[in-house]
Formats: structure tokens, sequence, C-alpha cells
């Protein structure tokens, strides 16, 4: 009995601490670290201040492991992809893919790190360049040798490894972070399912066509990597991007 008492209390402090970081995300990314504040967390949490303090001592210390919390999730989602099967070029797709579908699904977490850069310009964010190295810096070498390896193959045509990196993931964020620009120059609603299904369609047929040195090798890759990646569900409430800016 002693022992189940314990693994209740051990469940119960896990479901805590999951309550206040899902809260401390949320709030991080809706005002900031400068505006966020550990009493609507706490609310948020269904916990009392004094208990939020217990678990993660100060409102520095909870927005670092929010932090790490989102950059472990994107490291172990990319990881997959990288060291999954498939040609370097069948894996670039991928990860534009997985990139695409994290940005639109996992907002909170983009704007939370789209804040982060922000902090860094202002030289005001000290633990994000470590945070950087550690959980980002294998990622961007991974990438670059797949590139390489493509490259090498015949696969991929000849460019700049970064150019390409840049090309492949830099458009999804341009397209998040301009949401609110798309919605006056064009008749479209950019968080609209379908309008957010034939962009990512397009991401990747796209790269079918221009990262390979045959294009119908690439197209045919685009559209099994389509079929074996349907879209994830869209939550229903999705911060704006371009609230970091």
């Amino acid at each position: 009995m002693k022992h189940e008492g314990n693994s209740a209390r051990v469940e119960r402090s896990a479901d805590t601490r999951t309550r206040i970081l899902a809260a401390a995300l949320s709030e991080f990314a809706a005002n900031g670290f400068a505006g966020a504040r550990t009493q609507r967390i706490a609310a948020a949490a269904d916990v009392n201040k004094s208990l939020l303090y217990y678990y993660f001592e100060s409102k520095e210390k909870l927005y670092q492991v929010t932090r790490e919390l989102c950059a472990g999730r994107i490291r172990g989602g990319l990881m997959a992809v990288y060291v999954g099967e498939g040609t370097p070029g069948e894996r670039i797709l991928r990860t534009a893919l997985n990139h695409f579908d994290r940005t639109m699904g996992q907002q909170e977490a983009q704007v939370l790190f789209q804040q982060e850069i922000l902090r860094l310009h202002k030289k005001e964010s000290h633990s994000t360049p470590l945070i950087a190295k550690r959980m980002f810096a294998s990622m961007v070498t991974l990438f670059r040798v797949l590139v390489r390896q493509g490259i090498a193959s015949g696969e991929l045509i000849p460019v700049d490894w970064m150019q390409m990196q840049l090309s492949t993931l830099g458009a999804n964020i341009f397209y998040f972070l301009s949401e609110p620009l798309w919605r006056k120059v064009l008749p479209l609603d950019p968080p609209d399912a379908e309008v957010l299904r034939k962009r990512r369609e397009h991401l990747v047929r796209f790269l079918g066509q221009t990262i390979f040195t045959d294009r119908q090798h690439g197209a045919k890759l685009a559209e099994r990597v389509l079929t074996e990646s349907p879209m994830p569900e869209i939550p229903g409430s999705r911060p704006d991007m371009g609230r970091s800016l």
C-alpha cells in the first residue's frame, strides 16, 4: 500500500509539473518573458504560486525549462527524420514537411523562439546560446551532411548547403510570420485547413522540382512523401507569430 501511495504521489507531481509547463508556454508565447505573469501561469495550471515556485524556483527557471522542453521536442522530431530511411534528397523533403507541420501545429513554441531571437539581438538572453549549441548544433551538422551526401551521389544539385537549408526551412517561417499580410493582399485565410493543406503540398512539390538533378525522380519522391505523411490535425486556436516581431 505504501508503494502504491508513493506511485500516486509521483504521478500527481508529474501531472502538476506538466500542467505548469503547458500554462507557462502559453503565457510566455502570448506575453514574452517580461510581460508574463506567474500568477496567470499558476491560475491556468490550477495551482497556487507557492507550488509553482516549489517546482521551478523562479520565473527565469520556469522560462528556461519551458524553452528546453520545446527545443527537446523539436530536436527529437528532426532526429527521427535525419536518421530515418531514404536517400538524402528524400530526407530533406521530409525535413521540410516536418518543419512546416511543426510550425503549423506548435506555434506557441515557434513564437517563443522568435522572441528569443529578438532577445539575443538586444543582448537580453544569456542561456539561449547554450541551448542552441546543445540542441541545434548537431541538427545543423546533420543537415549539412545530408546535402553534401546528396550532391556527392548526384541526386541533389550542387549548391551551398546553408542556402539549401535557408531555402528549405526559411520559406515556412516567412509564410506563418506573414499571415496578417497575406490576409490583406490575397483573397485567402492563411490558417484555413484547406489553405494549409495546399501550402504544404506546394512546398514539397516545389522542392521536388528544384533541388534534384533529376526532376522526375524528385517529383516521384515528393508525391511519395506527401502520401506517407498525411496532414496532422490543426489546433483550434493558434497564436499569431507576427506578435513576436
